[in-house]
């Protein structure tokens, strides 16, 4: 006897979409606590060694050959744990020295331990903080970045070289002028005084349209550079209005902020008319794109250098929220590196002596 397939239920599979995909999102949610926990007591773990460690040459006087020697020893009596080479033994004992009463609290639930800085970090991202990092201030917002951002090992490292701390929130902006409060930090925070694209190879004598293609070339370094929730919407984004046809540079949608976001490109200086063309633009954007859901619409103007009290007269009046920002196509080098480095000059001199040396020889 044939039986009859049973008709397909919208509903029940409707139903049984949702019921997978909370079962998913449990067992997701589930896993990244089991993560964090595993890691809280790796890390806890590795401050409890280098504490114990220290105390002993603290109090003791036990001498630096102890770190050896129980490296050796660990490995021969423990030879499945991986971690405690003497290189990562040396490294326990300054992390505890580094921070030598964040971590002396009683153990904590895993749901509490989200809201622990220290717990959630990798050890691999603590070496690095210690290396790159001495103010333990400094250290503790990249930790903060790092949780927000979702940093791994190689980013933190970028961002460390790239001065983050001293570029986010710099842009010049009315954000406080024409945003509440809340949202006015949020977005200020977001936003960065200057750009650096070192990742781009342009001539001085590039076009605006070079650098535009340029960003969208290496798409995920600018994404990198802009910070966390940005999507990309468009390049040349056409904008009509009455038919007319206007184009915007770039064209983002911020996941976080839950906004567009227009980019203008611009070589040189930044000139006031700057602001009068932006706030054009996102008067269309905001008629034509942003939903009743959406913020307001931003404004980010690029250029290669911005008079401050300019560009804040500039805004002045201006009925969007607009922030005015610089890029560097190479990341400056430090005063005293820079004057230690050899001129052009030098360099060519010291070749022709050295051809000449090479000649007599």
């Amino acid at each position: 006897m044939k039986v009859k397939n049973k008709p397909v239920d919208k509903k029940e599979t409707k139903d049984f979409n949702s019921l997978l995909k909370e079962i998913k999102t449990r067992i997701q949610q589930s896993q990244a606590k089991a993560v964090l926990a595993v890691n809280s007591e790796l890390i806890r773990l590795y401050w409890d060694v280098g504490r114990t460690i220290d105390q002993k040459q603290t109090k003791e006087g036990w001498g630096t050959q102890v770190i050896p020697r129980l490296a050796k020893e660990l490995s021969g009596e423990l030879s499945e744990l991986k971690g405690f080479s003497t290189r990562n033994l040396e490294r326990m004992v300054a992390f505890y020295r580094g921070y030598p009463d964040q971590f002396a609290i009683p153990p904590q639930a895993v749901a509490e331990l989200e809201s622990n800085v220290f717990w959630s970090i990798p050890w691999g991202h603590h070496i690095l903080l210690m290396e790159k990092i001495k103010e333990h201030n400094l250290r503790i917002w990249y930790m903060q970045q790092i949780l927000k951002n979702g940093w791994s090992r190689n980013t933190l490292s970028l961002m460390i070289e790239s001065r983050i701390h001293q570029r986010q929130g710099k842009s010049v902006s009315n954000f406080a002028e024409l945003l509440p409060p809340s949202q006015s930090d949020l977005i200020q925070q977001e936003l960065k005084d200057p750009y650096v694209f070192d990742f781009l190879t342009l001539q001085d004598t590039f076009h605006e349209r070079e650098l535009e293609v340029g960003l969208l070339k290496y798409l995920q370094q600018f994404l990198l550079e802009l910070g966390q929730g940005f999507a990309f919407v468009g390049r040349q984004y056409c904008l009509e209005l009455d038919g007319n046809e206007f184009y915007v540079d770039l064209l983002f949608y911020h996941l976080k902020l839950r906004c567009y976001i227009v980019i203008d490109l611009k070589k040189g200086k930044f000139k006031p008319d700057y602001a009068g063309k932006m706030n054009f633009y996102l008067n269309v954007v905001d008629d034509k794109l942003k939903a009743k859901a959406d913020a307001p619409s931003i404004g980010l103007i690029l250029c290669q250098n911005h008079n401050k009290i300019v560009a804040e007269y500039a805004l002045r009046g201006v009925e969007h929220p607009i922030g005015i920002s610089e890029y560097e196509l190479t990341r400056a080098l430090p005063k005293n590196l820079k004057s230690s480095l050899p001129t052009i000059e030098e360099i060519e001199s010291e070749l022709a002596e050295s051809i000449k040396r090479k000649k007599q020889e």
